[in-house]
């Protein structure tokens, strides 16, 4: 999304919220609330709006700290926004979550893709399909997405405080909370869904644990790999349709397409290893090492030469890329093995070609740094899974208080994945509440 369409969409949100003000009252509510929604993101929009809509008598006021809402949504897919995936199977669905993958099983029985695609098309909102199995609103634009979760919301009664930042929550005896804020005025309600994700070490941690929950401390999740070598300098914009990408001295190993940027890798080979190994690279508080199987569908690499050699003898190895490798990437590889500019496939020597089997499918980088993956900031982390009971969301710790999104140690590869985890638990705590309200 370009900076004139964040323009025109940040536009559209103030807007709604302003016609929302006009109809509540500019003034901080000062009544007790049935539920309050701490955290304006896609969980927590979801959990007000199946709340709101299961139960049309409760009175709901969700309280976002900074000045927009749904501000994720709002830059997430390049401005497109990757709603979901194309994975209908709960069993399939799991693995793609290094994190949270037991626990999601069950939710996903009661809420998963496809429930996720009829919701938006039932509120006029069409998702499509892409090659890889990614979903985006059918416009391409994220406004789409953002629009109908305020539009619903408001329709529905939610109300919508920003610049409003909790700063306790402080259960009572005779059940409920009353909630302080810094900015918005203190409230009463009966119930809690804490969705304020990729929590900080400071105030939103103290609250938390004052409830009585422990918390993984978040870590970055999804980024890509700082890389400076010849092999891929001045490649950049050159993609490998399919390469497997491990961290060296674990066996964590990704497979997908791989993109040479201007600062070293990415693409979804390099982004599923930042997710999947995420805590061992934190661990190695440093630079790291990694190895790169450019033709991981090929079981016998030299098989396979020996074969391309046969069939190609004359011409030279250097312009006849072989096993559907980049030409560019192909000419930079052999020329680590030292394979003269003016060799045909014919006079290929026996240690030359066992050179091209090892580079081809172990090639090492060592990773001196990680960079956020453009819009993408998921973290792994947040409150412990075994603390919450996963049927209804609610905590195990303290009755009455919710938890949804990313304020979980949950996270998922790139795809549409980490915004289904919050379509789901929102959806499971807003029918909850409902339920029990």
């Amino acid at each position: 999304m370009n900076k004139e369409n964040r323009k025109q969409s940040a536009k559209g949100c103030s807007q709604l919220l302003k016609q929302q003000a006009s109809i509540v009252g500019n003034d901080p509510l000062r009544e007790e609330v049935d539920l309050v929604v701490v955290g304006g993101g896609a969980a927590g929009f979801f959990g007000a709006i199946t709340a709101a809509e299961s139960n049309p008598a409760l009175k709901i006021l969700l309280l976002e700290k900074g000045p927009n809402v749904l501000s994720k949504v709002r830059i997430s897919g390049g401005g497109r926004c990757n709603v979901t995936h194309a994975c209908f199977d709960p069993a399939e669905l799991i693995t793609h979550y290094p994190r949270g993958s037991r626990e999601l099983l069950g939710p996903f029985h009661s809420w998963q893709p496809a429930d996720t695609v009829q919701w938006f098309q039932d509120k006029g909102v069409s998702l499509k399909t892409e090659c890889d199995g990614r979903m985006f609103p059918v416009s391409d634009q994220s406004s789409s997405i953002v629009d109908c979760l305020l539009n619903t919301s408001i329709k529905s009664g939610v109300r919508i405080q920003t610049r409003c930042e909790v700063t306790q929550i402080t259960p009572l005896k005779t059940g409920g909370f009353t909630i302080l804020t810094n900015g918005g005025g203190d409230y009463k309600c009966r119930h809690v869904l804490w969705t304020a994700g990729g929590m900080k070490p400071g105030k939103q941690f103290k609250i938390i644990q004052s409830l009585g929950h422990h918390i993984i401390d978040p870590i970055p999740s999804l980024f890509t790999f700082e890389i400076k070598h010849p092999l891929i300098n001045g490649l950049q914009g050159l993609s490998v349709p399919l390469a497997e990408s491990s961290l060296i001295g674990t066996d964590i190993r990704c497979r997908g397409p791989m993109l040479i940027t201007h600062w070293g890798l990415s693409g979804p080979a390099i982004l599923r290893l930042s997710a999947w190994a995420a805590r061992e690279i934190h661990a190695m508080s440093g630079p790291f090492e990694i190895e790169i199987n450019w033709i991981p569908d090929i079981n016998n690499p030299q098989t396979a030469l020996l074969a391309f050699k046969e069939a190609h003898g004359k011409k030279l190895i250097t312009n006849s890329p072989a096993l559907g490798l980049p030409k560019r990437l192909w000419q930079r590889l052999t020329g680590t093995v030292d394979v003269k500019p003016r060799t045909t496939w014919s006079g290929l020597r026996q240690d030359s070609l066992d050179r091209f089997c090892s580079i081809l499918t172990q090639t090492r980088f060592k990773v001196s740094g990680k960079s956020r993956n453009k819009e993408e900031f998921v973290t792994c982390g947040g409150v412990e899974l075994k603390e919450i009971r996963f049927k209804t969301m609610e905590s195990r710790k303290t009755p009455g208080l919710y938890f949804a999104g990313e304020s979980l140690d949950i996270d998922a590869e790139t795809g549409g994945f980490n915004f289904q985890a919050a379509w789901t638990t929102g959806y499971l705590a807003g029918s909850a509440i409902a339920t029990s309200s």
